[in-house]
């Protein structure tokens, strides 16, 4: 079972930054890709960002490019996601996933999922 635990979320006026981190306590993941989705209220679960496990390959959907940057650290089980330049639109809870395999943007292609962590941003 894989354990994952979302922080950093919290309120922010537009224009503002958060980092989230996502942490695997007890285990090593470090061959794993590494994906932040988030969910909107009434909205479906979408992609936003996704690393593999050497930080070869990263993926951004078109409306955080520029603003976010995915990261990790292998040696802290760590994902990241910096969030520069926020806007209200980005409001959501946000979650990390993994899976063993390439990084992809597709939600159904990850089997382990965070609880996931409130981002608000106020305008």
């Amino acid at each position: 079972q894989v354990q994952l635990v979302e922080s950093g979320g919290g309120l922010v006026q537009a224009g503002g930054s958060l980092r989230l981190s996502c942490a695997a306590p007890g285990r090593t993941y470090s061959t794993s890709s590494k994906a932040w989705f988030r969910q909107a209220p009434g909205k479906e679960r979408e992609f936003v960002a996704a690393i593999s496990w050497n930080g070869d390959d990263i993926y951004y959907t078109d409306s955080v490019k520029g603003r976010f940057t995915i990261s990790r650290d292998n040696a802290k089980n760590t994902v990241y996601l910096q969030m520069n330049s926020l806007k209200p639109e980005d409001t959501a809870v946000y979650y990390c996933a993994v899976r063993f395999g390439p990084a992809t943007t597709t939600r159904r292609d990850y089997n382990y999922w965070g609880r996931g962590t409130q981002v608000t941003v106020s305008s």
